[in-house]
């Protein structure tokens, strides 16, 4: 039977705690991907004119690479903060942080306003918008990770990533509706602003259902045995970057790794696209955004789809499915879009996403079941952000060079290729998560330092198990 501290909430009250995480993120993902949209769109001719237009995008794709710098930065601090304050509190904080950042975005001055200030005030928004976002994904799933129970945490867990599709749809729909509205030079001149202003709109409502949710009560009881501990005068606690590093950097390196195909095939297919379709197959704006909203629709109904298989089977074989399938669709994925036809490209882009889901569902779960309460939002956000610069960052950048250096998208596919590789050797050599119990996940080792982050003396063993009856001191 679980102790107070674990039960599971009652239905309707996870239910709130899921949808609290699910709008927060949606605004989030909705914020920094309009960003991502409207650098491939309009950014080049507002914030960089005069440059030959394949430069002008990869200038604006430099600006929304920024943004992935940033999260690593507000991983550690929210991370910090997150596993000593609370979860709730600093989602609180990043969506304010985002919200406010994409605002003031619909607001800047161009080039032609205030000249070379313009891309300055950009690129400053964008860092913003980064570190706030380097926070939110490591609460918002921790926060329902730790509700659940761990029979179905991997379907709860996933509907907080559901978010990233939510977002996108979001995002896509507002600027294809704007785009089909209004003439391209109405859209360019002020219509572009619309979509970041409508954020601020967005915020109140996050906020509204996000403060109505309590603390994880994994959590607190963690919190509640460190602050026993020190008032004993029995225990010191580490700085939970330091913890991190020390007990679970096997676990770092696995979730930096996992994130790199998930991360870099969905910036390819969603990102990217729009300037390969345009730009490359002649194919209208409206099309194509068109595309990834009819298939961002469709990845929104697949992800708890594959969460739920991941209380089934594992974390492991439907993580390793995706990769696996992306690295399969990668030449078939250009080659449809090379038709020039709007049904062959949704099909590209829908089956690019279906199988990004099978990766991105059982994310959430399974980084947080690598790591130790009081360490998790840290190790959680360290491993999926840092992943983010070397990944996701650069993938648009890189997807675009590679298009201007050799005209042809087969460098770009074998690009995806090489990282789905890296990322069934990071999931290949993890260990299963699935019937970890979160709270468990909270022992002591030997030389008498717990994984809470926590020293002390006369400790006593006590451990996680993972599936198969692996146990260890330090769970991983």
């Amino acid at each position: 039977m679980s102790s107070p501290a674990t039960a599971a909430p009652p239905p309707a009250n996870l239910k709130r705690i899921v949808a609290a995480s699910l709008i927060g993120t949606t605004i989030e993902w909705y914020d920094f991907f309009l960003y991502g949209s409207a650098a491939a769109l309009v950014f080049n001719k507002l914030f960089f004119p005069g440059s030959d237009p394949l430069v002008g995008t990869l200038l604006s794709f430099l600006t929304y690479a920024v943004g992935f710098a940033a999260r690593p930065i507000g991983a550690l601090v929210f991370g910090h903060y997150g596993d000593r304050l609370g979860r709730k509190k600093l989602l609180v904080l990043s969506l304010l942080m985002m919200g406010g950042a994409t605002f003031a975005i619909g607001l800047l001055p161009t080039h032609a306003t205030v000249g070379t200030a313009a891309p300055v005030l950009l690129t400053v928004l964008r860092l913003v918008q980064g570190f706030a976002l380097g926070g939110e994904w490591g609460g918002a799933v921790l926060l329902v990770s730790e509700h659940g129970d761990a029979r179905r945490r991997g379907f709860w867990a996933s509907w907080p990533q559901t978010g990233a599709p939510a977002g996108q749809l979001l995002a896509t729909g507002v600027l294809s509706a704007l785009t089909a509205l209004l003439s391209d030079a109405a859209f360019t001149s002020w219509g572009w602003r619309v979509p970041f202003l409508l954020s601020g709109v967005l915020v109140l409502v996050g906020l509204w259902v996000r403060l109505s949710v309590d603390e994880s009560p994994v959590f607190k009881a963690a919190l509640a045995r460190a602050e026993t501990r020190r008032a004993e005068g029995s225990a010191v606690e580490k700085l939970p970057l330091v913890a991190v590093l020390k007990y679970h950097w096997r676990d770092v390196l696995i979730a930096m790794g996992a994130r790199m195909a998930e991360n870099i095939s969905y910036y390819v297919i969603t990102a990217f696209v729009l300037v390969y379709a345009t730009s490359h197959t002649g194919l209208s704006q409206q099309i194509a955004l068109n595309a990834v909203l009819i298939a961002s629709a469709l990845h929104f109904a697949v992800i708890p789809a594959w969460g739920a298989l991941s209380d089934r089977i594992g974390r492991r074989p439907v993580y390793l499915l995706g990769a696996v399938g992306v690295a399969v669709w990668a030449f078939p994925f250009f080659a449809l879009v090379d038709s020039s036809r709007f049904g062959p490209l949704l099909l590209a882009v829908s089956v690019g996403l279906v199988f990004h889901g099978a990766m991105y569902a059982p994310q959430a779960a399974f980084f947080a079941e690598m790591f130790a309460t009081r360490m998790r939002y840290s190790g959680a956000s360290i491993g999926a952000q840092f992943a983010s610069v070397a990944a996701g960052a650069p993938a648009p950048l890189i997807a675009t060079a590679l298009l201007a250096d050799y005209d042809s998208p087969t460098p770009i596919a074998l690009y995806v290729i090489a990282a789905a590789l890296l990322t069934l050797l990071a999931v290949g050599v993890a260990r299963e998560t699935r019937n970890r119990d979160l709270d468990a996940v909270d022992g002591t080792a030997v030389d008498g330092t717990t994984v809470d982050g926590t020293t002390t003396a006369g400790a006593v063993r006590k451990t996680g198990t993972a599936e198969g009856g692996a146990s260890s001191a330090v769970p991983s």
